[in-house]
This record gives C-alpha cells, sequence and structure tokens, in this order.
C-alpha cells in the first residue's frame, strides 16, 4: 500500500481556517489525479481541493462541514489500492439513518393503516369532527404530516370517509433543504414552517465588514442626476463594430468606470483611505466592481484602470462574472482596492445608498436609467435619466469634494468626449 496525504492548500494571510463542503467522492471510490475531491470555503473564494495522485480515496479524515486550518491533512489516498476496497466510513450510519424515519409506517401497519399519528393537533380534532381519517388526506406538512390547511382543504372538495386500505408509508427520507410552503388554505398559527440554515463563511464577513464600516466611517452620500442619451447613443453607434472587433459587447459599466478614473484623478482624496491618524493617498486606480454570485456579494479588482480600454474593462467584467457566478475568483482578485462600484441597476434599483468597502472611503452606487420627464431650457423634454448615489467618509472627505467628484462623473458621462481629452 502507497498512501499520498490530501492536505488543505494554503489560505490568505488573513484568513485563518476554512469549512469543508462537500465531499465529491467517497471512500473507496477511485479517483484520478487533479480530479476535484471536494471545496472549501473561505470567508473570501472557495477554493478546490485536486487529487495529488491517481487511486482509490481510502479514508476521509475531516468530514462535511468541518473546519479546518492551512495545510491539515484531510484524506488519504491509496495509489495502489483498487476501488470498492475501502468501504465509508459513514455508510453504517447511513444505513441505519431511514429506520427511525420507517418507524411510523411500520406503527399505521400495525394499526390497520391508519395515519392519525401523523396528523397535527389541530388537524387531528378537524378529522374527528368530519369523519375522516388521515388516510382520506393527501399531508403536506413536514414529513407527510397533515395539517388543519390539509383538511380544511379537502373538506371543501368534498372528501368523504374512504374505505380501509393498503398502509400508506410515511417518506423514509426527507430533503436536506425543507420545501418551506403555503398550506392551501388559512394555516393554523401553531404551523407555520420555518427552516434555520447556518450563515456561510462569506455571507458571515460580508456582515461583519458591513458593520465595520458603519461603525468606524462617518457615512454621507451625496446624489445627482445623469442624462445617459450622450452614452446611449454612442454606444448604439460602435455596439456592431466594437463587438466584432474586440468580441465582447460595449456596457455601460466600462463607462461609470471611465467617468469615476476621471473624477478621482481631479479629487484624489476620493480615492485615498484612513490609516490609523493619517491619510493613504493611491498613486494608482483600482477599480473594485460589486458583482453578485449564489453565495454571496463580491467585489473583485479591475487593477489600473487608468490603464485599461473599454475593451479591456468589459472583457475583465465578464470574466469576473462568470467566475463569481461558478464560485472560481480567487483571493488575489478580490484583495484591495482604492474606489468601488456597485450597480443596482441590474436588479431595476432606482435609487440606494451605497455602504463603503473598507479601508476604502467612497462608492458610487449606478441605478436604472429611466426615460424621465426634465426640463431643458425651460422646456419639458423626456430623456433617459440615471440617478447617481456616491456615499463616503466624511472624516477625510468634505462636502465639496464629494459633490464636485460626482459633479465631474455626470459631466463626462452626459459628455464622453471629456474621456478623451482629460478634461
Amino acid at each position: 500500500m502507497s498512501i499520498v496525504e490530501v492536505k488543505v492548500p494554503q489560505l490568505s494571510e488573513s484568513v485563518a481556517e476554512a469549512t469543508m463542503l462537500t465531499w465529491k467522492k467517497k471512500a473507496g471510490e477511485a479517483v484520478a489525479v487533479d480530479e476535484i475531491l471536494i471545496e472549501i470555503e473561505t470567508d473570501k473564494v472557495v477554493l478546490e481541493v485536486p487529487a495529488p495522485s491517481a487511486g482509490v480515496l481510502a479514508e476521509i479524515i475531516q468530514p462535511d462541514g468541518a473546519t479546518v486550518v492551512a495545510d491539515q491533512l484531510i484524506a488519504k489516498i491509496d495509489t495502489e489500492g483498487k476501488a470498492g476496497a475501502a468501504a465509508p466510513a459513514a455508510a453504517p450510519a447511513a444505513a441505519a439513518a431511514p429506520a427511525p424515519a420507517a418507524a411510523p409506517a411500520a406503527a399505521a401497519a400495525a394499526t390497520g393503516g391508519s395515519k392519525a399519528d401523523v396528523a397535527m393537533p389541530a388537524a387531528a380534532k378537524l378529522l374527528a369532527d368530519n369523519n375522516l381519517k388521515t388516510g382520506d388526506v393527501a399531508g403536506t406538512g413536514k414529513d407527510g404530516r397533515v395539517t388543519k390547511g390539509d383538511v380544511l382543504a379537502a373538506v371543501a372538495s368534498g372528501a368523504k370517509p374512504a374505505a380501509p386500505a393498503a398502509t400508506i408509508a410515511v417518506p423514509a427520507a426527507k430533503p436536506a433543504l425543507p420545501q418551506v410552503a403555503a398550506p392551501a388554505s388559512a394555516p393554523d398559527l401553531g404551523e407555520r414552517p420555518e427552516q434555520r440554515v447556518p450563515m456561510s463563511r462569506l455571507r458571515a464577513r460580508i456582515a461583519e465588514r458591513l458593520i465595520q464600516s458603519q461603525s468606524t466611517n462617518a457615512i454621507l452620500t451625496t446624489f445627482n442626476e445623469v442624462n445617459m442619451a450622450p452614452v446611449m447613443e454612442l454606444r448604439k453607434r460602435f455596439q456592431d463594430s466594437f463587438t466584432k472587433e474586440h468580441g465582447v459587447k460595449l456596457g455601460f459599466m466600462s463607462f461609470f468606470v471611465k467617468a469615476a478614473v476621471h473624477a478621482l484623478k481631479k479629487y484624489p482624496v476620493l480615492n485615498a483611505s484612513v490609516d490609523g491618524n493619517d491619510i493613504l493617498y493611491h498613486g494608482y486606480f483600482d477599480i473594485g466592481i460589486a458583482v453578485g454570485s449564489p453565495r454571496g456579494l463580491v467585489v473583485p479588482i479591475l487593477r489600473n484602470a487608468d490603464q485599461m480600454s473599454f475593451a479591456d474593462i468589459e472583457k475583465k467584467i465578464a470574466e469576473y462574472g462568470k467566475k463569481a457566478q461558478d464560485g472560481k475568483l480567487g483571493i488575489e482578485e478580490m484583495t484591495g482596492g482604492t474606489f468601488s462600484i456597485s450597480n443596482g441597476g441590474t436588479f431595476g434599483s432606482m435609487l440606494s445608498t451605497p455602504i463603503i468597502n473598507p479601508p476604502q472611503s467612497a462608492i458610487l452606487g449606478v441605478h436604472a436609467t429611466k426615460d424621465r420627464a426634465v426640463v431643458e431650457n425651460g422646456q419639458i423634454v423626456v430623456r433617459p435619466m440615471n440617478y447617481l448615489a456616491m456615499s463616503y467618509d466624511h472624516r477625510i472627505i468634505d462636502g465639496r469634494e464629494a459633490v464636485l467628484g460626482l459633479v465631474a462623473m455626470k459631466e463626462a458621462l452626459e459628455d464622453p468626449s471629456r474621456l478623451l481629452f482629460d478634461i
């Protein structure tokens, strides 16, 4: 027997521990070299753990949900073993698990097929009042239990007592995440389902950082409105040729990134951060783009955004979006950042007050562009308007710089040629 150890990969310096998700292989199953065995979740990213060698997964040392640290032993692979030689350690427990669930079915058989023992108390009384048995009503409650709503629905549909029939077994297995559905009619106050789900490490980290931001920053938000017609016309004019040349569509976010960099150059304090009693001015522009993912909000960074072309920005955003959906973003892709942009308009948001992503000192909130009535030269006209919101840390950014910075973004978007001449 030749054993190869499987260990937790190195974590970021700021990450002390991680959580094991779900093993993709069972003990005794064959694995190929570099085949993904399990994913490990940190408070920033999900790391894949590949098999260091081909063979048989001889032993799983750390189970699903275990808390682990870097370089900790989690499994062993027998490079000379044969598939099926080792039995999964959890197999006996798994085999025994259905027994308790099968008990109600056995009890039902012993009582001639009655399911009265799986009716909720309020439902049992209604069953008796209407001369019905649990076998006459389909249960929608947990583990197939008959609820008051089930009985009311059955009575309303004209259900009648059924003749004795074969035993109706209660489902032995229940889903990992119970389905919480409203009953057919008004529910009894004692029969409202709930589900408790622990926060993922990422969600817990997001909560921690948001509380940290609100408790340490003096957050204030300034607003302005932008006529998006010039950007929309420019985008429509060059969309086909841009896509053909660069293989990616010209979106709105690249304009917002360019406008933000334009304003940060004019007002460097918007690109700064607080470090103790010092203000740290950054001579580079790393723009964080808030992206929604199945695991929660993540903010990958566009490094040196001032040196990126429109095509570079669009390609990178598309890449980050795909990685976020697949859970493939790396720690280094979300570390740092000097300013962030959050686009709630993707989901139809009209206005919001975004929270600063520490240690940054400002964040731009972009919203949905809608046709609205505005006044131009004394006339009411319809224009595609977008409301911008910029939250800033009032400890180092005064209202003047914040307002003028947002105005600079507005002017760049309403006249994109300013971006070419840096004016």
